[in-house]
């Protein structure tokens, strides 16, 4: 626990804030929220933070809250974090909808990735919800389908909530600073050619048309190299044909390429340099996951800088992909154990989390 005076000061309410986190969290684990159906756990957090006097809006399954004194003419920091969670996998040695304490540890799915962050966050916003005279608004939102990059999570909710000025995304990262993170960009790369007689020199092969591309795509280097998350790197995954028959020369071939973008580059200026290269085809499937980065003299990461916390570059994609807006990504728990068998978080990372969420925002409110 922080020595922090001001911590020290309101350490009664924040125990009590972090009893109420902690019971929040099993009363989420106890409720199935895969991606797309996470009605039940909205209603949950909704109930909560009613429960806590808050008023809140809802838009699909993600809930939106504001601090009592909001002020239009101020500047608004996100605190946003998800309930949904990814199908349990077979891997599990107890019921994954049965939270449980053992040896200082919350077991359940959905205790690391991210329910920690999320009742975190939540109680970073009840310690400020009622405070007069911030100099930032506080905009809580708990936020669906992010374990699919859905359409109707964050994306949805920020076309719903107050502009924001930055944002703090709750994910595992042990309480240091994500200050970057790859964007993912996936390629379908199509070469055309024409039918033929495999027995006879008819047609032209579309396969042996996309080889050269596909020796690009595994040999080209960017230029510029980041020093949080390496090289932009290029993987072609899938490779087929139009072809059932073995006698057959194929017409089309179609490759995929998982490409990952280090903060230095947009995918606009991969895209160019793909097609000044290659000659088949090139759709992107999406360009929504893009990379991000914050600069290190953004006030939310010299805060985290004065608390002593390190950063680095996540190589896992997030929300923070679809905000527009600068932000930090940063929470209690461990990104390794994040989608495994017997998904377990630290009661005391949650506690931990919630004095270093609120110790944060006071060294803002001070720059």
């Amino acid at each position: 626990m922080s020595h922090n005076n001001y911590i020290k000061e309101n350490i009664e309410t924040i125990k009590a804030l972090q009893k109420d986190a902690i019971n929040l969290l099993k009363t989420l684990i106890a409720i199935p929220s895969f991606s797309k159906e996470e009605h039940e756990t909205a209603s949950i957090i909704e109930l909560f933070l009613k429960e806590h006097g808050i008023k809140t809006d809802r838009i699909k399954n993600n809930i939106w809250a504001t601090n009592l004194h909001f002020d239009a003419n101020k500047k608004s920091i996100l605190l946003n974090s998800h309930h949904d969670t990814v199908k349990p996998n077979k891997g599990y040695s107890f019921e994954p909808f049965s939270p449980f304490e053992h040896d200082g540890k919350i077991y359940g799915l959905g205790s690391n990735d991210a329910g920690g962050c999320l009742v975190s966050l939540i109680a970073t916003f009840l310690f400020y919800h009622d405070k007069k005279d911030l100099p930032y608004n506080i905009v809580l939102v708990a936020s669906a389908e992010e374990e699919i990059s859905g359409h109707d999570g964050i994306e949805l909710a920020l076309q719903f909530i107050p502009a924001i000025e930055f944002g703090i995304v709750g994910e595992p990262t042990l309480l240091e600073m994500a200050i970057a993170e790859r964007g993912l960009m996936v390629l379908d790369v199509v070469a055309t050619g024409k039918a033929g007689h495999a027995a006879r020199e008819e047609g032209e092969n579309a396969l042996y048309k996309i080889l050269p591309d596909l020796d690009w795509f595994r040999s080209y280097q960017f230029e510029k190299v980041s020093e949080l998350l390496g090289a932009v790197k290029m993987t072609v995954t899938v490779i087929e044909t139009d072809n059932k028959q073995h006698n057959v020369v194929p017409s089309t071939c179609k490759m995929v390429v998982d490409v990952r973008v280090n903060e230095l580059y947009s995918f606009e200026e991969i895209l160019v340099t793909i097609g000044k290269h290659v000659g088949a085809t090139v759709t992107p499937r999406s360009v929504r996951m893009r990379s991000t980065g914050i600069a290190l003299d953004h006030p939310v990461v010299k805060a985290g800088l004065t608390l002593g916390k390190g950063y680095y570059g996540s190589v896992t994609t997030s929300d923070k992909a679809l905000m527009k807006f600068p932000t930090l990504k940063m929470g209690p728990g461990d990104s390794a154990r994040s989608h495994t068998a017997d998904e377990y978080i630290f009661i005391n990372e949650i506690e931990e989390g919630i004095v270093t969420y609120i110790e944060l925002l006071e060294n803002i409110f001070k720059l």
